[in-house]
């Protein structure tokens, strides 16, 4: 754990233990999140939670125990300094506590948001022992991010000198973004190549902006670009650059963060249908191309009843797009129970606020389509749970006879993700798993070839913002270290 900033033998800490027991800390209830009203919120693109007041935030510190052995910790693939960073929320030092966050983090703003705190650190947490709601870590993030920024930046880390080695990223996603930060801080000359016309990868065109705004996501760019590096949109590594290119360019070092954004189906009747499209193509042209918002000319499907398929965080953001883009009944429908829902319960509670229907153990068998070739019709098959599966959830299983059809006028397929084939394909000599992932040795993030490392969905094929940030940050590392030799 990284204690540059806020160790936990500073005075001011052991003081702070000191003014309050830990029978008063414990008789805290944990703070709630405000939220806009779901009646309004399904009408616009704001986003859903308002962020705490510093009151709000000071009494959710003052719940945390500052353990000697923080357990928060170890939950969190970057391995931020928690109890420093919320010591430093209590005391009212925000400006401190941001600093403690940027030590590890290159994007504190965006993690406070959509990281699955309950699953990492906030699933450590002591209060758990005691069978009480674990401290609110992640809504403590985002308040001293937000409020870093709000204040202008003050937290900003000061860019080093530069050693003149040259380094390239391929991808400005979390992993690309979370790498090139933890490289520049070490002083090499980054290089982050985007296929896109914006700069962000899934943070941009995956999450909606009621979840994650696009100027919370530009403001932490633009804190990399403080740190001094460079961006370069529109360039598709593997196409407009080569290897060889990269290397007659003066890079030593790749990092390979291209993502997963190849859409999967499930192979059934009907997928060709209009009407039918992948969750990427959906969230892709509202969220970073504008689809049906003033001022923008991509087109966009709409529908009055769309059907999103999947039980992920993704499945989540699509239906809740669609009902903010007018479709009067929205449904998940899932082959597992809810139980066994991959997304967020947050997100589950959101979606059902705002009016979204959910259609668990069904699972589409086909679609159909009228006469001018557009779905309107879904056909579901009931599910049963039996066995659990390798994921460790039970299998779903059919239950004989239990067809149904169900009138649709647009279905979002999100049931999955495949790696990006470009680099893996550009590549002959690197070392590819059969699902189109980069082998790497998980302990440094090096693949096959000595100078290209690589993480996030390329070597995960499809995970959290906070994993693919962990990956950066131990590539960095281990490439810093191959360098330094």
């Amino acid at each position: 754990m990284s204690t540059t900033i806020s160790p936990r033998d500073a005075l001011w800490r052991e003081d702070l233990r000191k003014a309050r027991s830990a029978k008063e800390r414990t008789s805290i209830a944990r703070v709630k999140m405000p939220e806009l009203d779901p009646a309004y919120r399904v009408t616009c693109n704001e986003e859903v939670n308002c962020g705490l007041s510093s009151e709000a935030a000071v009494i959710e510190a003052t719940r945390c125990m500052d353990c000697p052995d923080p357990q928060c910790v170890t939950g969190c693939p970057v391995g931020i300094n928690i109890p420093g960073f919320i010591k430093n929320i209590e005391r009212g030092e925000f400006g401190q506590a941001a600093r403690v966050l940027k030590e590890t983090s290159a994007l504190p703003s965006v993690c406070g948001r959509v990281c699955p705190q309950e699953k990492q650190c906030e699933s450590r947490c002591i209060y758990h022992k005691m069978k009480k709601e674990p401290v609110a870590i992640g809504y403590l993030e985002r308040f001293a991010a937000d409020f870093d920024r709000a204040s202008g930046g003050e937290a900003a880390v000061i860019r080093p000198e530069s050693n003149g080695i040259m380094i390239a990223v391929v991808g400005s996603g979390p992993a690309g973004l979370s790498f090139a930060g933890d490289m520049a801080k070490r002083g090499y000359d980054v290089t982050v190549f985007e296929a896109l016309h914006e700069i962000g990868g899934v943070l941009k065109y995956g999450i909606p902006e009621f979840r994650l705004p696009n100027s919370v996501v530009d403001v932490e760019i633009r804190g990399l670009e403080e740190l001094g590096v460079r961006f370069v949109k529109d360039t598709v590594v593997g196409k407009t650059l080569s290897y060889d290119d990269l290397h007659e360019m003066g890079f030593r070092g790749i990092f390979v963060a291209s993502g997963a954004g190849l859409p999967r189906f499930m192979g059934i009747p009907g997928e060709n249908y209009i009407g039918v499209m992948s969750c990427n193509e959906y969230l892709t042209r509202i969220n970073l191309m504008g689809a049906g918002h003033a001022g923008y000319d991509t087109p966009v499907m709409r529908g009055t009843r769309v059907a999103v398929i999947g039980g992920g965080n993704t499945a989540m953001d699509a239906v809740r797009t669609a009902r903010r883009m007018g479709a009067e009944t929205a449904m998940i429908v899932y082959r597992r129970s809810e139980e066994e829902m991959p997304a967020r319960v947050e997100e589950v509670k959101h979606a059902k606020e705002e009016g979204v229907e959910f259609l668990t153990l069904h699972n589409p068998v086909e679609y159909l389509a009228d006469e001018k070739g557009r779905v309107n019709m879904m056909r579901v098959q009931r599910m049963e749970l039996g066995e659990p599966d390798a994921s460790g959830r039970r299998l779903p299983v059919p239950v004989e006879g239990a067809v149904e059809d169900i009138p649709v006028d647009m279905v979002v397929v999100s049931v999955g993700v495949s790696p990006n084939p470009l680099i893996p394909n550009a590549i002959s000599e690197l070392e590819v798993s059969r699902r189109g992932t980069i082998v790497v040795n998980e302990g440094t993030m090096q693949s096959s070839i000595s100078d290209i490392y690589a993480g996030g969905d390329i070597v995960r094929g499809g995970a959290t913002v906070i994993l693919a940030m962990g990956d950066g940050r131990r590539a960095a590392l281990h490439m810093h270290e191959a360098l330094s030799r």
